[in-house]
């Protein structure tokens, strides 16, 4: 396994399992089987309904909890310093853990500055080994970055070879944020699978398309959680790191970038509109008031 060492010293898996879409019914089976692949980097949310499924599965593995880098995010409903502290502290609870290694702010709307504030008290208190955000957009990270007293230490957020952030990471680096991404293949859409520059490497290696994919975030200094609910899949995602990819083909993957979100806009005001749909659905006060895609 590689690491990559965040701003606070803590030393982070570059490589992980999401459970992004994993049901409850399949998550506790999928965290064992990732887990004893070798997987030692979990990724989980509040909005996922899987953290206790989660939390099952690590203490049933006979894992130490030491050795495992726990992460879950917080959900916009829980925004604002109250709502977001006694949130984390649920969440620890559900996955039966008296500290977690990384909490994230899921998305940049509705109070995050209130959220961020509870998880910096939570982390002076030991409870977090670090803290940091998602989805949020180079403007909206030197914002928090700036006028936080401690700086987020991980941004985890779309990127894959057809949307690959090098702007947005130059801004990161500069602040000195980890990048991490929610969707290292980006959920294949495009056709990245079957891309001919990819599969044509993939050959040359003989490895998947998806380990080329992984291999490239992986020496671009990317943090990668990829997901999936078969176990060789987990094993063929986790066996990257016994090549390493020349600078001409490196070379030949950047030349894919589309510079878009193969998902949607965070700009786009229909799409704010969408989440303050999931959050009133939720409080029981949905009102029609556009549409959108499942989002990470």
């Amino acid at each position: 396994m590689e690491y990559v060492t965040l701003s606070n010293g803590v030393k982070m898996p570059i490589l992980g399992y999401g459970v992004y879409q994993v049901s409850k019914e399949e998550c506790e089976r999928c965290v064992a089987d990732a887990l004893s692949v070798g997987y030692r980097s979990l990724d989980t949310a509040q909005s996922y309904f899987n953290e206790e499924q989660v939390g099952n599965a690590i203490v049933k593995s006979g894992v130490a909890r030491k050795d495992i880098f726990l992460t879950t995010k917080v959900w916009i409903e829980h925004y604002g310093y109250e709502e977001a502290r006694k949130s984390v502290l649920e969440s620890m609870k559900k996955l039966q853990t008296d500290y977690l290694d990384l909490v994230l702010l899921h998305q940049p709307f509705a109070d995050y500055y209130g959220a961020y504030r509870a998880l910096e008290d939570l982390y002076d208190e030991g409870k977090l080994r670090a803290i940091g955000v998602s989805n949020f957009y180079p403007d909206r990270l030197v914002d928090i970055a700036s006028f936080s007293r401690i700086k987020p230490m991980i941004n985890q957020v779309e990127t894959h070879p057809f949307n690959q952030q090098i702007e947005a990471k130059k801004w990161f680096d500069k602040y000195g944020v980890q990048i991490e991404a929610w969707a290292p293949f980006g959920e294949g859409r495009g056709g990245l699978f079957e891309n001919p520059v990819l599969s044509e490497i993939a050959e040359k290696y003989r490895k998947t398309t998806a380990q080329i994919i992984l291999r490239w975030h992986i020496q671009r200094g990317v943090v990668v959680i990829p997901k999936s609910t078969h176990k060789e899949r987990m094993e063929q995602n986790f066996n990257v790191f016994d090549f390493s990819l020349s600078r001409e083909d490196m070379d030949k993957i950047a030349a894919l970038d589309k510079c878009k979100s193969s998902f949607f806009s965070h700009y786009d005001p229909a799409k704010v509109e969408w989440f303050v749909q999931m959050v009133e659905e939720r409080k029981g006060k949905y009102k029609p008031i556009g549409g959108g895609e499942a989002c990470n």
